[in-house]
């Protein structure tokens, strides 16, 4: 630790540490400059380039190097830095950065270790002098007054910033929230964000620096020593996260980035922006920040930074122990560290992972920075990847797949947080493409990198000061003032709400959607301006709707909501009657004069009546139940048809009550008496049945599903049959179609009867042909089943004897009306079971007889597709 000239240059912000470090560096014959950030190092790289020369000034940074062979000057972030390096000149910058809980181990063995031959400098922070003291005594500490004042201004409105302030946040979304007002309000801001490129970086910033816009919005990364020409800086927080839990910053934080207004000799002001309750400052804190006192660093992180690499055990125990020194703590457990764990416990890669040079390797694939964010597991798996590659074949990453990932990060396209993803995920290649052993075409890869993270940074530039600046608000707000009225307001693409220009919110429909942000107290003149020109808008837009409706177009009734261009309009209510409900205009239209109100209520009124023409059949059932010519008898039955949608099973209808003549009633007005149902044939279609279920619903009533094909028949499930459908065994069958096939089944039942009662005193049985039902998609078994609700029963066929074969034999049916078959039930069981029956002449047990006494045909064996062997096979 001992060296002969160490000078530890101590203080606050705008001190010139930076500058005295540069200075000394130049007057050395070599030298090397560690600092906490890569944007940081650029822009000292660029004055030193300036100073020097191009080709013997070196930067190297995780991710970029530029390293001239003559280089004797070098910028690098501390990550980088060769701590072994034989040169004149040492500096190390931010140096209290040790007590950070991520990266502290790295500052404090750079402070312990990295030494020029001539000079080391350490800069930092005056809460660092009792570090230096304990850990390096003999070190000459300087103290540096600050150029500057700097003075607290208290809490100011957005509305209010004064111009060249920069507003700090501690997340994106904070970021750009800020930055989207001020652009709103002020004309725009530039953004600095640690997660930015170089390149993204310099841009923003030059948009601020030129004057181009009056305001920046960053993170905490502006307190890192950036140069800006700042007057104010507001917080627009106090608090955040540290990696493990949210907290309030600590005064030395405070201090660090309200030191970066009032550079040089202008003095600055610090402040909090209003209306954060927990971004205001404490008396003491006031105090500190102003008088630069800040409470001394207690101690500073430490890891061991040159474990042994024996084995993965010895690794990861060196990492792991804790340091002698009071000065020092063992530092939290860093991704790399987390890495490390997670991969060593998997035997494949801790068994390639032998040796002391693969297990160098191994700590260096570790050690990538994990730029993405995404989590220690996420970032195991990318480089478990990358150790497969290393631990394998020649040992290097193949040119194959590194290109190919390059390749898919080369697109420009998406937003903000998109092109932020992808920024981050090419600075992993970029680190990667500058190990010398990790790829053969290492220049190849690294220029690919390099320019593709280029071609992001523009389209990131690009996308940022499109959302975040407008050079014409400012001018406008100055011009107008506080005449809102004079502000144009006009309807932009996908109805946007624009007051000059400017969105401020969407009116979708009727209804005005102002953009949360809109809500503060500095967007007053834009919300006053859309306040005073909405009702022209909306007329205009309700002149729209009156035509469509007259058209019938563009109008859409869903539920209990009536929608025009896809936006709800009126809702409807229950009314007197069922079939006509109410309509209620949505409290958007309340803007518009009461005459246009009651145009829109009536226009809609038709449209509604228009829509709903095809409910005229129920209607009409519905009025005659009503007429009390029509007897209580068939009134009753026509209540329960209006009230179920036109259909009504018949076994419970009292249809037997009813005369000829009310049965003729039923039919002029279009209801069908069926076998099974009484039903209105025009009800039975989709768009009929949805308006009348709507409709049911708005008043109560909890109906069926509608099934929107209203195919012949369905697969039967779980739960009632949709509107219109009845269940016959394993399907749902439409009603109409189900007494298409009942009607079929009673003709051929009549056609054997008549032929019967010329040879037997009784009725003879009949076979049915499935084909019809097949064609519909019943199955056998549906089909059998419709017909039993009918009051249709077969006997089974006799079997064939033992080595006898012959056609297959339907099975023949016969008909009893639904009173008969309840008296005879249990005898037609029997009959089926080929037990006794009354009549026929057999003992239990014996066959049947065929013609003239002989024993019956048996039966064919079972042809496989046969729908009268299907149905035999059923009934058997």
């Amino acid at each position: 630790m001992s060296s002969p000239a160490i000078k530890a240059v101590l203080g606050p912000t705008n001190t010139g540490k930076t500058h005295l470090a540069v200075e000394r560096l130049c007057a050395h014959s070599s030298g090397a400059i560690g600092f906490p950030l890569r944007l940081l190092a650029r822009e000292v790289y660029d004055r030193v380039v300036a100073i020097k020369g191009a080709d013997r000034v070196a930067l190297i940074t995780g991710e970029e190097r530029i390293d001239p062979p003559g280089a004797r000057w070098k910028l690098c972030t501390m990550e980088a830095m060769d701590r072994d390096a034989d040169l004149a000149f040492i500096a190390i910058d931010e140096a209290q950065l040790g007590a950070d809980r991520e990266r502290g181990h790295v500052f404090t063995d750079r402070l312990l270790n990295a030494r020029g031959r001539e000079e080391t400098m350490i800069l930092g922070s005056s809460s660092l002098t009792p570090m230096v003291q304990s850990l390096e005594p003999e070190a000459e500490i300087v103290t540096r007054p600050r150029f500057s004042t700097l003075s607290h201004a208290g809490p100011v409105k957005l509305s209010r910033l004064p111009p060249r302030s920069a507003v700090v946040a501690f997340s994106a979304e904070q970021v750009y929230a800020v930055a989207e007002m001020l652009r709103r309000f002020r004309g725009g801001a530039a953004v600095v964000m640690g997660a930015l490129s170089p390149q993204t970086r310099n841009a923003q910033v030059e948009m601020f620096q030129s004057g181009e816009v009056d305001y920046i919005v960053a993170t905490d990364a502006i307190g890192m020593g950036l140069n800006l020409d700042v007057n104010h800086v507001a917080f627009a927080s106090l608090a955040k996260f540290d990696g493990e839990r949210r907290r309030r910053l600590t005064i030395a934080e405070m201090a660090q980035i309200a030191g970066r207004a009032g550079r040089h000799q202008t003095d600055g002001t610090f402040g909090s922006l209003a209306g954060d309750g927990d971004a205001e400052f404490r008396d003491d804190e006031i105090h500190a920040i102003e008088n630069h006192s800040f409470p001394a660093l207690q101690r500073l992180y430490w890891r061991d930074a040159r474990p042994r690499l024996t084995s993965l055990d010895t690794l990861i125990q060196d990492l792991e122990t804790p340091p002698d020194h009071p000065a020092l703590a063992a530092a939290p457990e860093a991704i790399d560290l987390t890495v490390a764990r997670l991969l060593a416990s998997e035997p494949r890669i801790a068994k390639a992972a032998k040796g002391k040079a693969m297990v160098a390797r191994f700590w260096d694939a570790c050690s990538l920075p994990d730029f993405r964010q995404l989590g220690a597991e996420h970032h195991a798996r990318f480089v478990a990847r990358l150790w497969q590659e290393l631990s394998t074949g020649s040992g290097h990453i193949a040119h194959d797949f590194a290109a190919a990932r390059i390749a898919e990060l080369d697109r420009t396209g998406g937003d903000i947080g998109t092109l932020q993803g992808r920024i981050a995920a090419i600075r992993s290649w970029s680190y990667i493409a500058q190990r010398p052993d990790w790829l053969l075409q290492r220049e190849e890869m690294a220029e690919r990198a390099r320019g593709v993270e280029r071609k992001l940074s523009e389209a990131l530039h690009a996308r940022l000061t499109e959302r975040f600046v407008n050079r014409r608000t400012a001018v406008l707000m100055r011009k107008l003032g506080a005449d809102a009225g004079l502000l144009p307001v006009t309807l932009g693409e996908n109805e946007a709400v624009l007051v000059d220009g400017e969105e401020i919110g969407r009116l979708e429909g009727f209804a005005f959607h102002v953009d949360p942000q809109a809500r503060l107290e500095m967007r007053r003149l834009l919300l006053a301006a859309a306040e005073k020109h909405l009702p022209a808008l909306l007329d205009k837009r309700a002149k729209a709707l009156l035509e469509d409706a007259a058209n019938g177009q563009n109008l859409a009734w869903s539920g209990t909501k009536l929608a025009w261009n896809g936006h709800d309009v009126a809702q409807l209510r229950p009314g007197r009657d069922m079939l006509a409900p109410q309509i209620a205009l949505e409290p958007g239209l309340g803007l518009l004069s009461q005459g246009r109100r009651a145009e829109i209520e009536t226009a809609l009124g038709h449209w509604l009546t228009s829509e709903l023409k095809m409910l005229d059949p129920l209607r009409k059932v519905a009025e005659a139940a009503k007429e009390l010519a029509s007897g209580p008898e068939l009134r009753a039955l026509l209540i329960r048809l209006a009230e179920q949608g036109g259909i009504a099973d018949r076994e419970a209808s009292g249809l037997g009550d009813l005369s000829p003549e009310q049965r003729q009633m039923m039919r002029r007005l279009g209801v069908r008496i069926g076998a099974l149902d009484i039903f209105m044939p025009a009800m039975l279609r989709a768009k009929p049945l949805d308006h009348w279920a709507a409709l049911a619903r708005l008043s109560g009533q909890r109906t069926a599903a509608v099934e929107q094909s209203m195919a012949a028949a369905l697969p039967a499930t779980k739960g009632r049959a949709p509107l219109g459908y009845r269940k016959a065994g394993d399907r749902f069958v439409r009603i109409d179609l189900a007494e298409r096939l009942l009607h079929a089944a009673h003709q051929r039942r009549t056609r054997w009867a008549d032929a019967g009662r010329k040879r037997h005193r009784n009725p003879p049985r009949f076979a049915l042909d499935p084909t019809m039902a097949l064609s519909m998609g019943l199955t056998t078994r549906a089909y059998a089943g419709l017909l039993r609700q009918a009051g249709f029963t077969a006997d089974a066929p006799a079997s064939l004897p033992e080595g006898k074969f012959g056609p297959p034999s339907p099975p023949r049916w016969r008909w009893r009306p639904r009173n008969a078959q309840r008296d005879h039930a249990e005898r037609g069981q029997r009959a089926l079971a080929g037990r006794d029956e009354p009549g026929n002449g057999r003992g239990k047990g014996q066959h049947r007889k065929g013609e003239r006494g002989k024993p019956a045909r048996p039966a064919a064996r079972p042809v496989p597709g046969n729908p009268f062997t299907e149905l035999a096979e059923l009934l058997s």
